[in-house]
Protein backbone atom coordinates (compact mmCIF):
# COMPACT_ATOMS: atom_id res chain seq x y z
CA UNK A 1 0.00 0.00 0.00
CA UNK A 2 1.60 3.60 -0.96
CA UNK A 3 0.66 5.19 2.25
CA UNK A 4 2.79 8.42 0.44
CA UNK A 5 -0.87 8.45 -2.01
CA UNK A 6 -2.76 8.44 1.03
CA UNK A 7 -1.06 11.66 2.58
CA UNK A 8 -1.04 13.68 -0.93
CA UNK A 9 -3.81 15.70 0.22
CA UNK A 10 -4.01 18.43 2.42
CA UNK A 11 -5.09 18.72 6.03
CA UNK A 12 -4.89 14.86 6.69
CA UNK A 13 -8.22 13.47 6.51
CA UNK A 14 -7.65 10.66 4.41
CA UNK A 15 -5.81 7.60 4.67
CA UNK A 16 -5.25 4.33 2.67
CA UNK A 17 -8.46 1.79 4.03
CA UNK A 18 -10.46 -0.79 3.33
CA UNK A 19 -14.11 -0.96 3.80
CA UNK A 20 -14.98 -3.67 6.67
CA UNK A 21 -19.09 -3.11 6.77
CA UNK A 22 -21.72 -1.27 5.36
CA UNK A 23 -25.59 -0.79 6.18
CA UNK A 24 -28.08 1.23 5.12
CA UNK A 25 -28.35 5.28 6.87
CA UNK A 26 -31.83 6.79 6.01
CA UNK A 27 -33.50 6.65 2.74
CA UNK A 28 -30.21 7.56 0.64
CA UNK A 29 -27.27 6.86 2.55
CA UNK A 30 -24.80 4.00 3.94
CA UNK A 31 -23.10 4.20 7.00
CA UNK A 32 -19.53 2.71 5.96
CA UNK A 33 -17.32 0.95 8.74
CA UNK A 34 -13.87 1.64 7.68
CA UNK A 35 -10.37 0.17 8.51
CA UNK A 36 -7.84 3.13 7.47
CA UNK A 37 -4.26 2.56 8.17
CA UNK A 38 -3.24 5.99 10.04
CA UNK A 39 -6.13 7.02 12.08
CA UNK A 40 -7.52 3.09 12.55
CA UNK A 41 -11.48 1.97 12.78
CA UNK A 42 -13.71 4.96 11.44
CA UNK A 43 -17.43 5.36 10.71
CA UNK A 44 -18.44 7.14 8.39
CA UNK A 45 -21.40 8.28 6.45
CA UNK A 46 -21.55 8.34 2.79
CA UNK A 47 -24.40 10.87 1.90
CA UNK A 48 -26.44 9.91 -1.28
CA UNK A 49 -24.19 6.92 -2.42
CA UNK A 50 -27.71 4.78 -2.95
CA UNK A 51 -28.70 7.19 -5.63
CA UNK A 52 -28.03 5.61 -8.61
CA UNK A 53 -25.72 8.59 -10.02
CA UNK A 54 -24.06 8.51 -7.18
CA UNK A 55 -19.65 8.92 -7.73
CA UNK A 56 -19.51 6.41 -4.79
CA UNK A 57 -21.83 4.30 -5.65
CA UNK A 58 -19.68 1.07 -6.81
CA UNK A 59 -16.71 2.33 -4.79
CA UNK A 60 -17.23 1.09 -1.42
CA UNK A 61 -16.56 -2.45 -1.71
CA UNK A 62 -14.96 -4.82 0.85
CA UNK A 63 -11.55 -6.01 0.49
CA UNK A 64 -10.32 -3.76 -2.06
CA UNK A 65 -7.48 -0.92 -1.61
CA UNK A 66 -9.30 2.42 -1.00
CA UNK A 67 -8.11 5.91 -0.78
CA UNK A 68 -10.72 7.57 1.54
CA UNK A 69 -11.32 11.31 2.31
CA UNK A 70 -13.78 12.68 4.85
CA UNK A 71 -14.80 15.70 7.20
CA UNK A 72 -16.01 16.40 10.57
CA UNK A 73 -14.48 16.20 13.72
CA UNK A 74 -17.82 14.17 15.64
CA UNK A 75 -17.18 10.34 16.12
CA UNK A 76 -19.61 9.88 13.17
CA UNK A 77 -17.52 11.59 9.58
CA UNK A 78 -18.68 12.49 6.31
CA UNK A 79 -17.08 10.72 3.38
CA UNK A 80 -16.01 12.91 1.00
CA UNK A 81 -14.06 11.04 -2.01
CA UNK A 82 -13.37 7.23 -2.14
CA UNK A 83 -10.69 6.05 -4.72
CA UNK A 84 -8.96 2.81 -6.09
CA UNK A 85 -5.24 2.52 -5.20
CA UNK A 86 -4.95 -0.82 -6.63
CA UNK A 87 -6.05 -4.55 -7.57
CA UNK A 88 -6.63 -6.90 -5.15
CA UNK A 89 -7.26 -10.65 -5.90
CA UNK A 90 -11.23 -11.46 -5.91
CA UNK A 91 -11.58 -13.78 -2.92
CA UNK A 92 -14.09 -16.78 -3.66
CA UNK A 93 -16.13 -19.21 -2.09
CA UNK A 94 -14.51 -19.98 1.32
CA UNK A 95 -11.64 -17.62 1.04
CA UNK A 96 -14.50 -14.69 0.69
CA UNK A 97 -16.68 -15.94 3.64
CA UNK A 98 -13.21 -16.05 5.71
CA UNK A 99 -13.00 -12.45 4.30
CA UNK A 100 -16.01 -11.45 6.04
CA UNK A 101 -14.80 -13.41 9.03
CA UNK A 102 -11.31 -11.30 9.64
CA UNK A 103 -14.24 -7.99 8.60
CA UNK A 104 -16.25 -9.31 11.82
CA UNK A 105 -13.00 -10.13 13.90
CA UNK A 106 -11.82 -6.23 13.87
CA UNK A 107 -15.45 -4.46 13.84
CA UNK A 108 -16.02 -6.59 17.01
CA UNK A 109 -12.68 -6.53 18.73
CA UNK A 110 -10.69 -3.45 17.18
CA UNK A 111 -11.61 0.13 19.32
CA UNK A 112 -12.52 3.16 17.06
CA UNK A 113 -9.97 5.46 16.12
CA UNK A 114 -7.21 3.40 17.31
CA UNK A 115 -4.52 2.68 14.60
CA UNK A 116 -2.53 -0.36 14.10
CA UNK A 117 -0.56 0.48 10.95
CA UNK A 118 0.98 -2.84 11.35
CA UNK A 119 -2.00 -4.72 11.60
CA UNK A 120 -3.38 -2.80 8.75
CA UNK A 121 -0.59 -3.89 6.49
CA UNK A 122 -1.19 -7.76 8.10
CA UNK A 123 -4.71 -7.74 7.01
CA UNK A 124 -4.19 -6.55 3.31
CA UNK A 125 -1.25 -9.13 3.22
CA UNK A 126 -3.91 -11.80 4.89
CA UNK A 127 -6.34 -10.85 1.60
CA UNK A 128 -3.98 -11.64 -1.11
CA UNK A 129 -2.79 -14.72 0.83
CA UNK A 130 -6.69 -16.07 0.89
CA UNK A 131 -7.09 -15.17 -2.95
CA UNK A 132 -3.60 -17.04 -3.60
CA UNK A 133 -2.88 -19.91 -1.09
CA UNK A 134 -4.37 -23.21 -0.33
CA UNK A 135 -3.57 -23.85 3.22
CA UNK A 136 -6.69 -21.15 4.66
CA UNK A 137 -5.96 -22.64 8.40
CA UNK A 138 -2.79 -21.50 8.18
CA UNK A 139 -3.75 -17.87 7.41
CA UNK A 140 -6.51 -17.48 9.42
CA UNK A 141 -4.15 -18.70 12.70
CA UNK A 142 -1.48 -15.90 11.33
CA UNK A 143 -4.36 -12.89 10.96
CA UNK A 144 -5.47 -14.08 14.73
CA UNK A 145 -2.49 -14.38 16.55
CA UNK A 146 -1.50 -10.79 14.92
CA UNK A 147 -5.08 -9.21 16.27
CA UNK A 148 -4.53 -10.63 19.79
CA UNK A 149 -0.71 -8.87 20.02
CA UNK A 150 -1.75 -5.57 18.44
CA UNK A 151 -5.01 -5.77 21.00
CA UNK A 152 -2.18 -6.17 23.81
CA UNK A 153 -2.63 -9.89 24.01
CA UNK A 154 0.68 -11.11 22.73
CA UNK A 155 1.04 -14.85 23.28
CA UNK A 156 3.83 -17.14 24.91
CA UNK A 157 4.35 -20.18 23.49
CA UNK A 158 7.42 -21.58 23.62
CA UNK A 159 7.66 -21.70 26.88
CA UNK A 160 5.80 -23.60 30.47
CA UNK A 161 4.11 -20.24 32.51
CA UNK A 162 4.78 -21.86 35.20
CA UNK A 163 8.20 -22.79 35.53
CA UNK A 164 9.61 -20.98 32.38
CA UNK A 165 11.13 -24.00 30.92
CA UNK A 166 11.14 -24.50 27.30
CA UNK A 167 8.25 -26.81 26.03
CA UNK A 168 8.28 -30.26 25.74
CA UNK A 169 7.32 -31.39 21.93
CA UNK A 170 6.19 -34.26 23.68
CA UNK A 171 4.44 -32.77 26.96
CA UNK A 172 0.72 -32.46 26.76
CA UNK A 173 -0.46 -28.63 27.82
CA UNK A 174 -3.44 -26.51 28.16
CA UNK A 175 -3.24 -23.00 27.91
CA UNK A 176 -4.20 -19.85 30.58
CA UNK A 177 -5.26 -17.26 29.23
CA UNK A 178 -3.67 -14.59 31.17
CA UNK A 179 -0.22 -16.34 31.54
CA UNK A 180 0.61 -19.14 28.83
CA UNK A 181 0.78 -22.94 28.67
CA UNK A 182 1.14 -24.91 31.67
CA UNK A 183 1.49 -28.82 32.19
CA UNK A 184 -2.23 -30.50 31.95
CA UNK A 185 -3.53 -31.41 35.38
CA UNK A 186 -6.73 -33.35 35.79
CA UNK A 187 -8.90 -30.14 37.01
CA UNK A 188 -8.05 -28.37 33.32
CA UNK A 189 -11.55 -26.95 33.34
CA UNK A 190 -12.63 -26.14 29.75
CA UNK A 191 -9.57 -25.13 28.26
CA UNK A 192 -7.96 -26.64 24.96
CA UNK A 193 -5.39 -29.55 25.49
CA UNK A 194 -2.45 -29.07 23.03
CA UNK A 195 0.65 -31.23 22.84
CA UNK A 196 3.87 -28.92 22.95
CA UNK A 197 4.03 -30.00 19.34
CA UNK A 198 1.90 -27.80 18.52
CA UNK A 199 2.54 -25.23 20.55
CA UNK A 200 6.49 -24.71 19.47
CA UNK A 201 4.95 -25.52 15.92
CA UNK A 202 2.89 -21.84 16.23
CA UNK A 203 5.38 -20.00 17.92
CA UNK A 204 7.69 -20.89 14.36
CA UNK A 205 4.83 -20.15 12.25
CA UNK A 206 4.31 -23.35 10.95
CA UNK A 207 0.85 -25.03 10.10
CA UNK A 208 1.41 -27.95 8.24
CA UNK A 209 0.64 -31.08 10.32
CA UNK A 210 -2.87 -31.57 10.75
CA UNK A 211 -2.49 -32.22 14.41
CA UNK A 212 -1.48 -28.25 14.79
CA UNK A 213 -3.71 -26.95 12.80
CA UNK A 214 -6.75 -29.14 14.80
CA UNK A 215 -5.36 -27.87 18.14
CA UNK A 216 -4.32 -23.98 17.33
CA UNK A 217 -8.22 -23.51 15.82
CA UNK A 218 -9.34 -24.58 18.95
CA UNK A 219 -6.57 -22.49 21.19
CA UNK A 220 -7.39 -19.51 19.04
CA UNK A 221 -11.08 -20.09 19.20
CA UNK A 222 -11.16 -20.07 23.37
CA UNK A 223 -9.25 -17.11 23.15
CA UNK A 224 -11.37 -15.05 20.86
CA UNK A 225 -14.54 -16.49 22.50
CA UNK A 226 -13.13 -15.17 25.92
CA UNK A 227 -12.26 -11.43 24.31
CA UNK A 228 -15.90 -11.54 22.70
CA UNK A 229 -17.24 -12.06 26.18
CA UNK A 230 -19.24 -15.25 24.87
CA UNK A 231 -21.20 -13.49 22.19
CA UNK A 232 -21.17 -15.34 18.75
CA UNK A 233 -19.74 -14.74 16.01
CA UNK A 234 -21.96 -14.97 12.82
CA UNK A 235 -19.24 -15.37 9.79
CA UNK A 236 -18.03 -18.09 12.10
CA UNK A 237 -21.22 -20.37 12.09
CA UNK A 238 -21.68 -19.70 8.64
CA UNK A 239 -18.28 -21.22 7.97
CA UNK A 240 -19.02 -24.25 10.05
CA UNK A 241 -22.16 -24.74 7.99
CA UNK A 242 -20.42 -24.66 4.61
CA UNK A 243 -17.89 -27.13 5.69
CA UNK A 244 -20.98 -29.76 6.68
CA UNK A 245 -22.40 -29.25 3.18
Amino acid sequence: MNEALARRHAGGQQAAAFVLHTYPYRETSLIVEALTRSHGRLPMVARGVRRPKSQLRGQLLPFQPLLLSWAGRAELKTLVRAEWISGQPSLEGRALMCGFYLNELLMRLLPREDPHEALFDHYRDTLQALAQEPNIEAILRRFETRLLKELGYAMVLDRDALTGEAIDPSGRYTYLPERGPVPLSEDKGEEPVLFGKTLLDMAQDRYEDPQTQQQSKALMRALINRLLGGQPLHTRQLLKELQQL
